[in-house]
C-alpha cells in the first residue's frame, strides 16, 4: 500500500482534527496506490518479458515521490490506470526516474477515456515540444479491453462507478483492488467470485456520492465473501486504531506502507 487516503490527503491542510493532530503514523495517508510485487520465481521455460515484469503500481498518484522513496520501490515495469482523476495520475512525470535507471520505456494500460485524457492533460509527455533539455516521461500506452497477460500473469479488469464515472478495478488471482467507487455493477460481480482478499473505497461512515461508506463497504466484503479485506481512500473522518476496533473480522482500514503476501 503506497498511499491509503482520499484526494486531500491526511492530515487535510488548514486542519486541526484530532485525526489530522494525531501521532499514529497509520494516521498519515498518502494518495491512493498499491505496487503489485512479483515474487522473483519465474524460472526456465517463462518468456523474457514474464521473467521482466516483477514490479506493477497501480496509478501514479500526486505523492508518488514521496511513496517511491518511503517505500523504496526501485523498479517500476508496468503501470495500471484505475481513471484519470488528479489524485491518481498527477504523479505521471516522477516515472521519469525509472525510465533513467531502468533505460527503458514502461508501458502503461488504462481505458480509452483514460488514455485520452491523459494524452490531454499531459501533452508534452504525448506531444513532445522541439526543444531539447528537461526530460519527459517515456511511456508506451495500451488500452485496456478486457483481460490480458502482463509478463504471464492475467489482470482482469473490473468494471465499477465512480458516481456516474465508469471506471476500473483489478483483479490478479484471488485478489482485488476496488477503489474510487461506489457501486459495483451486476456484470463486474461475477469477475469477483472466489476473491479472498480485496481493498476496498471506504471514505467515511457518512454517505457520499461517489465512494462507499464504511457501512457500504461492509456489506460489499459480505456478499463477496471475501477472507481479508482492508478499506482505503480514507478521509480524516476515520481514526485508524478507534475505527478498527470497530470493524468486523477480517476487515481493516489500510494504512500507507502496509504489506500484504497474496
Amino acid at each position: 500500500m503506497l498511499g491509503s487516503g482520499t484526494s486531500h490527503g491526511v492530515p487535510s491542510i488548514g486542519c486541526d482534527c484530532a485525526v489530522c493532530r494525531s501521532t499514529d503514523p497509520r494516521d498519515r495517508r498518502t494518495r491512493p496506490s498499491i505496487l503489485i510485487e512479483r515474487q522473483p520465481d519465474a524460472g526456465d521455460g517463462q518468456p523474457a518479458f514474464a521473467r521482466a515484469v516483477q514490479s506493477i503500481l497501480v496509478d501514479t498518484s500526486t505523492d508518488l515521490r514521496t511513496q517511491a522513496l518511503a517505500n523504496d520501490v526501485r523498479r517500476v515495469d508496468a503501470i495500471l490506470f484505475t481513471h484519470s482523476h488528479a489524485d491518481h495520475i498527477f504523479g505521471l512525470d516522477d516515472v521519469r526516474r525509472y525510465n533513467q535507471m531502468q533505460q527503458s520505456a514502461i508501458p502503461c494500460f488504462a481505458d480509452a477515456d483514460t488514455l485520452d485524457n491523459l494524452k490531454r492533460m499531459f501533452g508534452y509527455v504525448f506531444n513532445p515540444p522541439t526543444q531539447k533539455g528537461g526530460g519527459i516521461p517515456q511511456l508506451t500506452i495500451f488500452r485496456i479491453a478486457g483481460a490480458f497477460s502482463l509478463g504471464g500473469v492475467e489482470v482482469v479488469p473490473v468494471p465499477l462507478f465512480h458516481g456516474r464515472l465508469p471506471v476500473l478495478g483489478f483483479r490478479i488471482g484471488a485478489f482485488a483492488y476496488l477503489t474510487d467507487c461506489n457501486r459495483i455493477p451486476d456484470e463486474s460481480w461475477p469477475l469477483l467470485d472466489g476473491v479472498r482478499t480485496v481493498i476496498l473505497d471506504a471514505l467515511r461512515h457518512r454517505p457520499h456520492s461517489t465512494h462507499f461508506s464504511v457501512g457500504e463497504a461492509i456489506e460489499v466484503v459480505g456478499r463477496l465473501g471475501a477472507e481479508r479485506a482492508y478499506f482505503t481512500h480514507i478521509c480524516h473522518d476515520l481514526g485508524h486504531a478507534a475505527t478498527n476496533a470497530q470493524l468486523p473480522s477480517g476487515v481493516q482500514l489500510a494504512y500507507d506502507g502496509l504489506v500484504l503476501t497474496i
